[in-house]
């Protein structure tokens, strides 16, 4: 269940970490499966110390610097964007209504595969989707169970948007800079964690560096220490807000967004939200997604996995396949990676985007892919709403219900949207 307090858990999960970086440890992660099985803590403690000092192979091919200098001129060049200041208003709250909204459609599905996502939606009579799903019960035959927060996500279980983490970090990351300004840093991120968000409210990566700060550990140690879920999507998920209060300027946003993961996440998990942040930046100035798409895309590593896997998408995007070939890439050269990894979920939300022909029809190819379906529903109402604006989210799906957010933040539970909105802007002006 990847239980940061569990050494049982850990020790497997770093050892798949660092098979799928490139690390030559086939040996130790055989032994870490039977010591993890049979419960052995010094097995596994002698285990973790031997993958803490394994190295790369010679043979990896990726270009994936860690220096926060190196990421840092990335974003110094990448080019600022006209924007439409009338506009902004309107997209602003397309971005906020979007991620709550997309994220409730992929809410009750989440950690569901391609099929099973399949098999449960035509069950629904939601292929394709056309919006908050059904509690489909007893379940069809071919999905043995829903996330456990499917009953206060499904229709007619929530007067607000339903809290989830997607949320709370974009309303986390609003708050440090209301607090501290654009010049907070890392351990300013910190101590927000430590006072606004409950431990059991956290997750993988989080919940490992949050773990970490209770013992006294600093940025970066945090995101290292024990810490086998540092490339998955948990960075990503925390990226909008910088990009909401720089619109136009992706750079701008992804060095506000490195300050915050580089508390909790490395290498891809880092690129991911630098990714995220820049998208939804770029969303609030371009009115097509593909430019979007290619202005995010500077303030990358373009050696990374990360970079190889969204050209790879905007490449089948040009040469016209469909978005379910591009899915099948996605199983095919990503299936490695865990379902809330970065890259493989980072492929599918840029899938949607570039397929997508409407809000609906892009949260259509987003949820198909299965994996985690909230997180990436969260990322594509974003940004879909951050380019189109508020009108381009169908008015029933707002409605009453998704106007408010219920959080686990502390002082936001039911924050209005038009408030998160208000003071996004007011950032912005700072």
């Amino acid at each position: 269940m990847h239980d940061v307090l569990d050494l049982r858990d850990l020790v497997v999960d770093e050892a798949e970490q660092r098979i799928l970086s490139g690390f030559e440890i086939a040996d130790v992660a055989v032994h870490a499966l039977a010591a993890a099985r049979d419960n052995d803590t010094a097995a596994m403690e002698v285990l973790y110390a031997r993958l803490d000092a394994s190295i790369r192979s010679d043979s990896w091919s990726f270009d994936e610097p860690e220096a926060e200098a190196s990421l840092t001129s990335l974003s110094d060049r990448s080019p600022r964007l006209p924007v439409d200041v009338s506009r902004l208003p309107d997209k602003l709250r397309g971005a906020w209504t979007g991620r709550a909204v997309g994220n409730t459609i992929g809410k009750p599905i989440e950690g569901l595969n391609r099929t099973e996502v399949g098999i449960y939606l035509r069950a629904a009579e939601q292929w394709p989707v056309r919006g908050y799903l059904p509690l489909v019960d007893p379940l069809p035959a071919g999905v043995s169970v829903l996330h456990p927060s499917a009953p206060v996500s499904t229709v007619g279980s929530f007067d607000a948007a339903p809290r989830d983490d997607d949320i709370d970090w974009t309303i986390v990351a609003l708050h440090v800079m209301e607090k501290y300004g654009r010049h907070f840093d890392t351990a300013d991120v910190a101590r927000e964690w430590l006072d606004r968000v409950p431990f059991t409210q956290t997750y993988t990566a989080e919940r490992a560096a949050y773990r970490n700060l209770i013992h006294g550990l600093a940025a970066p140690l945090t995101a290292t220490y024990r810490n086998p879920y540092r490339e998955w999507i948990g960075a990503l998920i925390r990226g909008d807000a910088f990009g909401y209060v720089n619109p136009g300027d992706p750079g701008a946003a992804a060095q506000l967004a490195l300050k915050d993961a580089r508390l909790s996440h490395t290498g891809n998990g880092i690129y991911g939200e630098l990714w995220a942040a820049a998208l939804t930046a770029a969303a609030l100035a371009e009115a097509d997604m593909a430019e979007a798409f290619e202005s995010s895309l500077s303030v990358i590593p373009p050696g990374s996995r990360l970079a190889v896997a969204l050209r790879s998408i905007a490449k089948l995007h040009l040469e016209g396949r469909s978005w379910a070939e591009a899915l099948d890439w996605i199983d095919a050269e990503l299936g490695q990676y865990p379902w809330v990894h970065t890259i493989n979920n980072a492929a599918q939300i840029a899938a949607a985007l570039l397929w997508g022909s409407s809000f609906l029809d892009a949260l259509h190819i987003t949820v198909a892919g299965g994996r985690d379906t909230d997180s990436n529903g969260a990322t594509v109402g974003s940004v879909w709403g951050a380019l189109h604006g508020i009108e381009s989210i169908p008015a029933e799906l707002v409605g009453s219900t998704h106007t408010r957010v219920r959080s686990a933040v502390r002082d936001f539970d039911r924050v209005a949207i038009e408030d998160l909105v208000a003071r996004t802007l007011a950032l912005i002006d700072a």
